[in-house]
Formats: C-alpha cells, sequence, structure tokens
C-alpha cells in the first residue's frame, strides 16, 4: 500500500487556501483503498513525524512562505523523501516576484516594469510620488516580494499610494510595478506540457485574494479562452518557457495580462490552489482529466534531486 504524506496549513497568510487545498485532495484520494494517507500540519515535531510514517511520497500541499519558497523542500531533500512540485531552487526563484522577473526580462519574455522599494531608508512623501510617477507612472501595483494568492496587493493611483504603502510597511522592502490594464490569462503546465488556459473576468478591482477564494466574488471564469490560434499558442509556449527557465516541476500556473497584443507575465506560482474554485483542475476537467486523475499524474512526478 502505498503512503502518502499530505502536507496543509504551515505558517504563511495562505494556511487557510492550503487546508481547503488539502481537504479537497484527501477527501479525493481517500476513495481509493489502495492509499494510506497521513494528514499533517508541519511543525516542530514534523521530522520525527516523517522517519516515523515512513511515506513513499510527500504531497506537498502548502502555500506560501516556507511551504513554496524552497524551505521544505531543503527538508525532504535533506530527508531523501520524494515530494511533489517544485524544487528547492526553482521554489525559491519563483516566490521572489524580483528575481522572477529579472529572469523573465533577461530571458525576452514581457513582465510589468517593476522596481524594489525599501521602507528602511526614509523618504519624503513628495519625493516618493514624484519617483513612481517618473519611472513606472499611474495607476501601479503594490504588492509583497515573496507571497502568493494576491496577499496584500494593491492598485494605487497618486492619491491613495502613501496610505496603501503603510499598510505593507512590516514586509521591509516590497515590489512596486506598473499596473497594466487588459483581459487575465492563466495558463497551466503539468509534468512539462502545456495543460491549457483560463480567462478570469472578475467583478471586483482584479482577481485579488476575494476573488481567488470566496464564491460570492462571482468571478467569472472562461475557458476556452477566446484567443485567436496564433495568441492561443504563443500565451502557452511563455508559460513553459517560464516554467522550463525557474526549472519547476510537477505543476504550475502562470499569470498574464494580455494588452495591446502583448502578454505580460506577472508570475509563475509553483504550488497552484486545488479548491473547488481552483483554476488548475478546471483546466484539467475542460481537458478530460479528473481530479483524482490530476493528483495522480502530479504524485508521479515526485522525486528529490530537482
Amino acid at each position: 500500500m502505498k503512503k502518502i504524506l499530505i502536507l496543509a496549513g504551515g505558517y504563511s497568510t495562505e494556511k487557510e487556501v492550503s487546508i481547503q487545498t488539502a481537504k479537497s485532495v484527501y477527501s479525493e484520494l481517500n476513495k481509493d483503498k489502495k492509499y494510506k494517507i497521513k494528514l499533517v500540519n508541519p511543525d516542530g515535531q514534523f521530522i520525527n513525524l516523517l522517519r516515523k510514517f515512513k511515506p513513499n511520497v510527500v504531497l506537498n500541499l502548502l502555500h506560501g512562505r516556507y511551504g513554496e519558497d524552497g524551505y521544505i523542500q531543503a527538508i525532504l531533500e535533506s530527508e531523501k523523501v520524494k515530494y511533489t512540485h517544485s524544487g528547492v531552487l526553482s521554489s525559491s526563484l519563483a516566490i521572489d516576484k524580483e528575481l522572477s522577473k529579472k529572469i523573465f526580462i533577461k530571458n525576452k519574455i514581457y513582465t510589468p516594469k517593476f522596481l524594489k522599494y525599501s521602507f528602511k531608508n526614509s523618504h519624503n512623501k513628495k519625493k516618493i510620488i514624484e519617483t513612481l510617477k517618473r519611472r513606472l507612472g499611474f495607476p501601479l501595483v503594490i504588492k509583497p516580494l515573496n507571497e502568493g494568492s494576491s496577499v496584500n496587493v494593491f492598485i494605487c493611483n497618486k492619491k491613495d499610494v502613501l496610505k496603501k504603502l503603510l499598510k505593507l510597511k512590516d514586509y521591509g522592502e516590497i515590489l512596486i510595478e506598473r499596473y497594466i490594464p487588459g483581459r487575465e490569462i492563466q495558463v497551466a503546465i503539468l509534468s512539462g506540457k502545456v495543460l491549457g488556459a483560463i480567462e478570469l473576468i472578475p467583478k471586483r478591482k482584479f482577481y485579488d485574494y476575494q476573488a481567488k477564494y470566496n464564491p460570492k466574488s462571482k468571478t467569472e471564469h472562461v475557458i476556452p479562452v477566446k484567443l485567436s490560434e496564433k495568441n492561443y499558442n504563443r500565451v502557452c509556449k511563455i508559460a513553459l518557457k517560464a516554467h522550463n527557465l525557474l526549472g519547476c516541476r510537477g505543476v504550475t500556473r502562470s499569470d498574464f495580462r494580455f494588452y495591446k497584443n502583448k502578454f505580460y507575465l506577472l508570475e509563475t506560482n509553483t504550488q497552484p490552489g486545488m479548491t473547488s474554485l481552483s483554476l488548475v483542475p478546471e483546466i484539467a476537467k475542460f481537458n478530460n482529466i479528473t481530479f483524482k486523475n490530476l493528483i495522480e499524474k502530479i504524485l508521479q512526478d515526485a522525486s528529490i534531486k530537482k
């Protein structure tokens, strides 16, 4: 009997999403009696539990910091236990919005113009606005350097940027980028191949945390995406290129804005959600891959030394 250890919860701001994801996956896998499954929230006793349970594979369903940034991956590598999704380096690169954007730019992938902002330096308020206007222009987006699920992401204009910046002060350093309007398109990659794409039409200002996880937000999901064949192939090719450039494994989801016939890559997620509202299961379903098949494909791709 194959032993699967599912990791869920964790310490990031996306803890609740991780738990929702894990419950969906656990109930699906539990229908099949060929698996012995244990669901754990990794804490100080995690390594002891891992050694005692001796899983064949660890299904990593953590999101955000400590789960998606190479931290838990490094522990699993040192314990020589096969695990799902991306490895140490690719996880740490993908979650770091500054580093990943530099990689995209170097490899001729469009991404919104950006700068890193540090709260450590004292800034003259008037000067901040002038600098942002000159270098990026308004409106702009402010976000943490290494969070997922659109946590603490704000679209700002000249009037409210200083007030919104204060909300992120605890991060120390953040990313500020030019706001790209246009269509929101997301592409999933599974086991090194394009799984498909979906378009999101949020009723909210953008596809933020509420739009992602609250059914009441009524975000419209459009699949198949209404793009010409040429543009569809183009965005899929860029997503696969980003997946490979970052050295990702298993499943990823890349988020794009399509504006003036250009695809701007916002980020690549190495631990996309697997809840009932999540996009990767929806893309898979459209391509005749059941939720269970999707999970099993992710499990098949588990390995170490990646």
